[in-house]
């Protein structure tokens, strides 16, 4: 059975809203399509495998991203490489605003990024109109993969340069910082985004996407369709009903 590298970066970092999920979701998707994952836990210090076919990131707390933060510069330079490369990746909330140019938190203090995407984060306290100072609720955003269901908690306001363009439109929710209608950013096939769920298991054509990009890339083959699974859609109809 030919094998694919996944790598899950900081899971003991970032990994506070359930986006471990993504992991669980992706590589049960990877066997049903008849390859055999190979995960990788990259925690800070430790060097990147030698061999990267996908990567998966996730959110967590403003303490955890400064941990993060340090490690992301010394692998800075691979992790731009693997984007060239075309390498897939799902960077979810705190990963994200680090693939970014980085954090700023509420006392001004920076938290710096690697730059993958052209954005920038601050925190949403004081900036928003309003009560509350965080983006909570359910989302469905419109993106090249149809819409996507997720639920955002995010106390940070994104915002991405003119010519970055975004993983999609929301047309429920507030998405990148609740002014544009913006969620997420593309760069490559690198996806940051603020939508937890976790979000592969609701969202399999997003899963299918991205275990399709890594399969090109490792093996140069193309993704047979599979059928459509009853819970799933289940799930998704009931996202796509769920008040805000």
């Amino acid at each position: 059975m030919k094998d694919l590298h996944v790598v899950q970066l900081y899971l003991n970092e970032l990994n506070t809203y359930g986006d471990r999920g993504n992991l669980v979701a992706l590589t049960a998707r990877v066997r049903e399509h008849g390859y055999e994952p190979v995960v990788h836990h990259h925690h800070p210090g430790a060097d990147l495998p030698e061999r990267i076919d996908l990567v998966l990131g996730g959110g967590g707390e403003d303490s955890g991203q400064q941990v993060v933060s340090r490690d992301l510069q010394r692998q800075s330079e691979r992790l731009h490489a693997c984007v060239v490369e075309q390498v897939p990746m799902l960077l979810v909330c705190g990963t994200y605003q680090l693939f970014g140019r980085g954090y700023t938190d509420a006392t001004g203090a920076h938290v710096p990024g690697i730059g993958v995407f052209a954005a920038d984060t601050v925190a949403a306290a004081g900036r928003l109109t309003g009560p509350p100072d965080r983006l909570v609720g359910n989302v469905a955003v419109e993106s090249p993969w149809g819409t996507l269901y997720g639920f955002e908690n995010h106390g940070g306001l994104t915002t991405l340069d003119a010519d970055q363009p975004p993983l999609g439109r929301v047309t429920r929710g507030r998405g990148n910082n609740g002014r544009d209608r913006t969620e997420g950013a593309r760069t490559a096939n690198a996806v940051g985004t603020y939508l937890h769920g976790p979000l592969l298991p609701a969202n399999p054509a997003l899963t299918d996407a991205l275990v399709g990009m890594a399969v090109r890339l490792a093996h140069g083959e193309t993704l047979e369709p599979l059928p459509a699974d009853d819970l799933v859609e289940t799930v998704r109809a009931g996202a796509a009903t769920r008040r805000y």
